[in-house]
């Protein structure tokens, strides 16, 4: 059975999203606050996080940034925060999905399942169609991907990705020498649409940059103005 971490300061929203989720068959736990759902994650394993933002505590924005320096759990945020630059941030965070305050419970129960499944599939084929490499071992240069064990190694040193990360930096070294939109990036990554590409994709190319720039002194992700980006054949 599959666990679930609901962190939610409305004892009503946290209440009506797990009687919800548990008539789905998936095992819930409740938290209240930031601090716990902190404290939580520390001592028991999850296989998805539904996170409020406004939360007592710490923040939802403190809660997943410390989540992401530690794990990939999946997390869908729900909040009253509709405005589109926080949606962009938060999902540049590391955050997989986002609905918005006040939402249908059948939508959110459609959003588990999909990110659960997505969760599931070990690198499967996005709706771009693109087919990777069968192999668990990707290399390119000084840089090495290990997608059985979710780990990328520059000069033999372990970096921390976040799941759109890894995903964005295992689509571009399978295809070294093509040039991905944004969207086709997008579309990998996310295995969706969604219209604030652009800034979450330069955000997570750049957070990509900066951990493989701790390594290497080489610049292996091009941009190619007004297209996109590939891996540069240094």
């Amino acid at each position: 059975m599959e666990k679930i971490l609901i962190v939610e300061d409305d004892v009503n929203i946290n209440n009506l999203i797990n009687e919800a989720l548990g008539k789905k068959k998936y095992e819930c736990t409740q938290a209240f606050s930031g601090s716990e759902a902190l404290l939580r994650l520390q001592v028991e394993k999850f296989n998805l996080l539904i996170l409020d933002l406004m939360l007592p505590g710490a923040n939802g924005e403190e809660v997943l940034k410390k989540i992401r320096e530690l794990n990939n759990i999946p997390v869908i945020v729900v909040s009253a925060k509709d405005e589109l630059d926080t949606k962009v941030d938060v999902l540049a965070m590391g955050a997989d999905d986002y609905i918005t305050k006040p939402f249908e419970i059948k939508e959110l129960e459609a959003r588990v399942a999909v990110c659960l499944r997505r969760s599931r599939v070990n690198y499967g084929n996005a709706q771009n169609e693109i087919t990777l490499s069968e192999t668990d071992l990707i290399s390119y240069k000084e840089i090495t991907i290990d997608k059985n064990n979710y780990e990328v190694r520059v000069n033999g040193n372990i970096i921390s990705l976040t799941r759109q990360e890894f995903r964005i930096l295992e689509l571009l070294m399978t295809y070294p020498g093509k040039v991905f939109t944004k969207q086709e990036i997008y579309d990998y990554a996310w295995e969706e649409y969604y219209v604030g590409v652009d800034k979450t994709i330069n955000v997570h190319i750049s957070n990509i940059r900066g951990k493989l720039k701790k390594y290497t002194d080489k610049e292996y992700i091009e941009t190619v103005w007004g297209i996109g980006f590939k891996m540069n054949n240094i």
